[in-house]
């Protein structure tokens, strides 16, 4: 573990970014148990570091610990992506707000050439080079706000959202609509008109009823389901529900 000869995380951090890259990457699927002797024997760590890593993994909601079963990832519903799609655009809209004193010309500009770029690495059907450019644009403002709380609680969110696993595939469409919708913010903005740029982030950019039809795209949320109940067997409905 680490990326060099020093490394000045606690094992537990290092830990905690090993489990999140796995879960990213899909070898931690939604719904399935997370073997923590294999991951301590593989790691060669104790268990106290890899649980230390998963209260952290639980309390941002990628896991449930559950007394005498073990861990399991949990699943992504459609009422998760709506509770986030309210958190996220309120916060965001409240960074905009917050910031839109210190939002300059050089950020709007920034924030178009990201936006261009985006167009491009979808006309290539280079989604991991949109989605990078994506994260860029919406940190370009909320950086501003300088709210580190607001900041990391976008963050996890936004990571349970897309990072949970990545999909492999995407919506053109969705991505093209986003882009559209990037470019009538950017129009407010130009305008000194912050007020109208936040309501837009909120009420449209993560509305999840304006969203509703790519989301149930998007996600395969029946596959999770599917997932955790052949994880829990017979206790589905009393754990799910707990």
């Amino acid at each position: 573990m680490g990326n060099g000869p020093l490394n000045y995380k606690s094992l537990k951090e290092q830990v905690y970014e090993f489990l999140r890259e796995q879960l990213s990457t899909g070898q931690l699927l939604p719904g399935s148990f997370i073997n923590l002797e294999k991951i301590s024997r593989d790691l060669r760590i104790s268990k106290t570091p890899l649980r230390e890593a998963l209260i952290q993994l639980e309390l941002e909601g990628f896991v449930r610990i559950l007394p005498r079963r073990g861990v399991i990832v949990n699943v992504l519903t459609l009422n998760d992506i709506k509770d986030f799609y309210q958190i996220i655009g309120a916060l965001e809209a409240s960074a905009v707000l917050n910031s839109s004193h210190k939002i300059k010309e050089s950020h709007i500009k920034k924030m178009e050439k990201l936006n261009r770029e985006m167009k491009k690495a979808i006309d290539k059907d280079d989604f991991d080079t949109y989605y990078e450019k994506n994260l860029e644009f919406h940190n370009t403002y909320l950086n501003l706000c300088e709210n580190t709380h607001l900041l990391k609680t976008v963050n996890v969110l936004k990571k349970r959202l897309y990072d949970f696993p990545r999909q492999k595939g995407y919506l053109k469409e969705w991505e093209e609509a986003s882009i559209k919708e990037h470019e009538k913010f950017l129009e407010f903005l130009k305008e000194k008109n912050p007020k109208l740029a936040a309501d837009f982030i909120r009420d449209v950019h993560w509305s999840f009823e304006v969203q509703k039809n790519y989301i149930i795209k998007y996600y395969p949320l029946e596959e999770y389901q599917k997932r955790l109940k052949e994880a829990l067997g017979d206790r589905y409905e009393e754990e799910i529900f707990a």
